[in-house]
This record gives C-alpha cells, structure tokens and sequence, in this order.
C-alpha cells in the first residue's frame, strides 16, 4: 500500500511532465499506443469511476448550502466556454475537425483538475466541487444540446447518440464509484487514496493515443491547435473572474469560478470526438492538448492567485 501511495503522489506532482514525456514516445514510436484509442470511453469511465468515489455525503450538502453560487458557477460554465468557441471558429479559418474539437471542448462541463487546482489558488474548494459535480450530472442533457446549436453549422450533430454515450462514460461509472463510496466507508480511505493512480494513467494513456493516431498531421494543425486552445482557455479564466468581480463575490469564490470555468473535462470531449465524430478524427486533438495546457496555465494562475491572497 505505502508503494501504491508514493505512485500517486509522483504521479500527481509530476503528471505534467509524464503526459509531456508519453506524447513525445507516443509521436516518436506510435505502435506503442495507437491501440488505446480503442478504449477511449473505457479509460475516461475509469477517470469518471475516480471521481464517484469522491463524491461523500458533505459534498452534496455543499451543493444544497450554496445553491446561488453553484448556479452562478454552472450556468457561467454552460455559456462563456460555448460562446468562445462559437466566436473562435468564426475568427479564426480553422478546418471543420479543430472547429467540432474546439465546440466539444466549450461545451463539456467542468472538469475535476479544476478542484486541485482550486486547492492549490486558495480557491473555495466545496464551491469547486459543487460546481463540477452539478455541471457534469447535466451534462448528458445539457452538453449534446449546445453542440447542436453551436456546432450544427458545421457538421451533422446527433443528439440522442451523444446523450448515450454520455450516459455510460459519466452517470453510470460516478454513480458506481458513489455508492461503493457509501457501501464501503469502512474501506474507502484506502481505495480513494489509490483511486487516482488509475485515472492518470487512464488520462495519459489517452492523450498519448491520440498524439499517436494524428502524428501526420501536428506538424500541419499542432501549432494552430495550441494556439486556438490557449486562447480559449485564458478567455475562459479572465471572463470567470469578470463575472465574480461584477457580481461581487469573496475573493476566494471568484477563484473557484474562474478556474471552474476556464478548465473544461478535456478528456470527455476526447471521448465525444472519438465516438461520435469518427468523420472527423483531428477533433480529438483539440481536447488532447486542451487536456495538457489547461494544466500548466491553471497552475500558474492558482499560483498568482494564492499569492496575491495572502497579501
């Protein structure tokens, strides 16, 4: 068990670096990582399953003390990420593959690095996790409907497909995850303290896979990808803290929406591309390096925060 922990704590202080070291193997010999592609809704079950089994009785409480906030949140989730990625698409000339990779990404909820994150800016964590718990439960209904009406310009959009699948990759691993959560208490310090190690990997495993199968193609849109998912996502951020400033929120709210809304669950709109955009296969990029940039942007921002907190 004290192998399994020290695993996660490596894992988790240096995932940056890993995920950056398995993209550069899995462009330099592909081989090795093209299968995984194959399980794309499994390993993001896998990462969804990590999050159920964070789900406790005081989290959902949080949801109920501070529903005002946590609607703010959500509904600032479900509109600035979306309406970015309407507004980029139509600036920029991008092709039809970034433009559905970049919808997909605005319109998923948020996702969980954003409570690390979170931790880290001196954020307020339960705001945090009340907003991404309640954002991805409606994502199934809310998410497909955006991309519909954002994305329906570009490409054919099928609403019901994306909605089942949705269903078996989020609400039915966090469900799980949730009631073993409850059923074994006793037990859940150590399986949730070993749980991440399995999401990580599942989250580099896919990324890498996606380096892997679109290795042809980086030199002709990698540059173009970055620059289009940094632009959104620092947008994303600065227009969080925008809409807590305006409303007036403490200052560690304001931190919690912001990183909230700029990081997005990446790794589902992999899954999305993947699934149900097979026309498509550059769309995976999009949330692949979205996945790694939000990261190292989101850490420097709760850097600047936590410091300037303390003054």
């Amino acid at each position: 068990m004290n192998h399994l922990l020290a695993l996660n704590n490596v894992l988790s202080k240096y995932l940056i670096f890993i995920i950056l070291g398995f993209s550069c193997i899995a462009y330099i010999v592909p081989e090795y990582f093209t299968w995984a592609i194959a399980y794309t809704p499994f390993l993001l079950g896998i990462a969804m399953f990590g999050m159920g089994l964070t789900i406790k009785f005081e989290s959902l409480c949080s949801i109920l003390r501070h529903p005002k906030d946590i609607c703010i949140g959500v509904l600032a989730q479900y509109t600035i990420m979306p309406l970015l990625a309407w507004g980029i698409c139509h600036i920029f000339t991008l092709s039809p593959d970034i433009v559905i990779g970049v919808i997909l990404v605005g319109c998923c909820p948020g996702g969980t690095a954003s409570n690390v994150i979170t931790y880290i800016a001196n954020g307020d964590v339960p705001l945090s996790v009340g907003m991404t718990i309640t954002s991805t439960l409606i994502a199934p209904i809310v998410t497909p409907l955006l991309i519909l009406y954002i994305g329906g310009a570009w490409v054919d959009v099928q609403v019901l497909p994306m909605m089942i699948t949705m269903v078996k990759v989020i609400i039915v691993p966090i469900l799980l995850g949730a009631a073993i959560q409850y059923v074994c208490k006793s037990h859940i310090n150590t399986l949730t303290s070993i749980s991440p190690i399995f999401s990580m990997i599942a989250i580099i495993l896919l990324i890498a896979a996606i380096i892997a199968i679109n290795k042809d193609k980086l030199f002709v849109s990698g540059l173009e990808t970055l620059i289009v998912v940094g632009i959104h996502n620092i947008l994303g951020l600065l227009l969080g803290l925008g809409v807590g400033a305006l409303l007036k929120l403490r200052y560690d709210k304001t931190t919690a929406l912001a990183i909230e809304v700029g990081m997005q669950n990446s790794g589902l709109a992999v899954t999305l591309a993947a699934t149900n955009f097979a026309l498509n296969p550059l769309a995976t990029l999009v949330g692949a390096i979205f996945s790694v940039w939000h990261n190292i942007s989101g850490a420097i921002f709760a850097t600047l925060r936590r410091e300037n907190s303390l003054h």
